[in-house]
């Protein structure tokens, strides 16, 4: 149970991270990503992630959000 749990979350991630990447909107993007950095963070802390893996994929929606014009 607790899998499928944890696959479901990790899952939902990957699914907001791709829908993230897809938009093309700067002000859109800045409004959502606080609550994709949430979901990061919380993912990290009970380990369904590494720590590192959500602070890379933190830095690297970051940088689309510079590149959007």
């Amino acid at each position: 149970m607790k899998t499928l749990h944890n696959r479901y979350y990790a899952k939902t991630m990957r699914n907001a991270v791709r829908k993230f990447r897809n938009i093309s909107d700067k002000e859109e993007a800045v409004k959502l990503y606080p609550t994709l950095q949430k979901m990061l963070d919380k993912l990290a802390k009970v380990n369904i992630i590494h720590k590192n893996k959500a602070a890379n994929l933190k830095s690297g929606l970051c940088h689309h959000i510079a590149t959007l014009g």
